[in-house]
């Protein structure tokens, strides 16, 4: 067995436990608002589906379109927040660290905004290390579509049959099928409750990051 030749991730919810980053900016939100703190298991899985959803989740009873013009308010909070409470998920390192020693090309296929995902990346020590940033607003079109992963595939010189998707989100698995990339489900994510990750059809489900370490946990490339 063999680890493939390259490996995108998602960001947050995969690689990265953000979600203490994004209660403390939805927490300031609240206190501006003269509402107390959401805790942070309310909060959690609703990390993956993205900003509108968690101020949705923080602010329920307030209409969508005016949640919609609270967006900047949101990101401008969490963009000095971030790296502050977050840290990758236990064994993110040793599996990054046993892909890299294999020669396998990794790098970051994620929804957040390019800008901040350029900001934290730094943060984890990883500027170095990943070959490839791709966000949510890099490209015309974002996760589900498959554009994102296969211009990072593009870019990292591997064709998408070779090169595998890690993620924690129903659209993470939709991207990586349309591109005709293999996909892995990580399942130590972010998920509603309502979320079925084996309706999502992934080529293997991982329950740990550490798993990721052995070559023989990863799906089969072309």
């Amino acid at each position: 067995m063999a680890f493939p030749k390259a490996v995108l991730f998602d960001l947050d919810g995969t690689l990265l436990d953000s979600a203490p980053d994004m209660l403390a900016a939805v927490n300031a939100m609240r206190s501006a608002r003269g509402q107390s703190g959401m805790p942070l298991e309310a909060l959690r899985p609703h990390v993956s589906k993205g900003a509108r959803a968690m101020v949705a989740a923080a602010f329920p009873q307030v209409e969508a379109a005016e949640r919609e013009a609270w967006i900047p308010e949101f990101l401008d909070h969490y963009q000095r927040e971030l790296g502050r409470h977050g840290t990758p998920f236990e064994g993110i390192e040793t599996m990054l660290s046993a892909l890299e020693a294999a020669g396998c090309t990794w790098g970051i296929v994620t929804n957040k905004p390019e800008y901040l995902a350029q900001q934290l990346i730094p943060l984890l020590g990883w500027e170095q290390r990943c070959a490839v940033l791709i966000g949510g607003d890099t490209l015309p079109e974002r996760k589900p579509h498959p554009l994102p992963l296969t211009v990072a595939a593009e870019r990292i010189g591997v064709a998408p049959q070779q090169c595998i998707y890690v993620g924690d989100d129903e659209r993470d698995i939709l991207a990586a099928r349309a591109a005709g990339m293999p996909s892995v489900v990580a399942l130590w994510g972010y998920r509603l409750t309502e979320d079925d990750p084996f309706a999502w059809q992934g080529d293997v489900m991982i329950e740990t990051p550490e798993a990721l370490a052995a070559p023989e946990a990863w799906p089969a490339t072309a």
